[in-house]
């Protein structure tokens, strides 16, 4: 055997996908398929019959996650699509700094810093005005394909 010490170098990571696949025609209404490289919610589905040469085709229409623009479609039922893993993290909000970020308190105890305030106008004045009236406030974030953003907001009563 040998005496010498192998070295790696690493710049991967771990190997978790953004994605993993599955068949086109088990994709269901409300589930989440990847659409011209973006995660999307699927809206509508419909099939059509197989024609003379063969497949039924899946139609998709599904509407961006992150920033709400509809994306269509067509695949073979039998192909395999893409589809994104959501994942949706509950956190504490600490505080709003004047660049836009928001900090918020992870379940270990640290804090997160990275994230920006959302864009949907509606939810970022709730944000904005039960954390200036000093309500402990609990942001739910949706992560899937590396992106992350604020998707909901709840109210734990206020701060003592």
């Amino acid at each position: 055997m040998s005496d010498e010490e192998h070295h790696f170098e690493s710049k991967a990571d771990a190997g978790a996908s953004k994605t993993y696949p599955q068949q086109a025609g088990a994709i269901r209404k409300n589930g989440y398929i990847v659409i011209k490289a973006r995660p999307c919610k699927v809206v509508e589905v419909s099939t059509s019959k197989t024609g003379k040469h063969g497949h039924a085709k899946c139609h998709f229409v599904g509407i961006d996650i992150f920033n709400g623009k509809k994306l269509e479609d067509i695949v073979p039922s039998s192909h395999n699509c893409d589809v994104p893993h959501v994942t949706r993290t509950d956190y504490q909000l600490i505080d709003i700094s004047e660049d836009g970020f928001v900090s918020l308190l992870t379940d270990s105890g640290g804090t997160k810093d990275d994230l920006r305030l959302p864009t949907d106008d509606n939810l970022l004045t709730q944000i904005k005005e039960g954390f200036a009236e000093g309500k402990d406030l609990v942001v739910t974030v949706m992560t899937a394909m590396g992106e992350e953003q604020i998707c909901a907001l709840k109210d734990i009563g206020p701060k003592n």
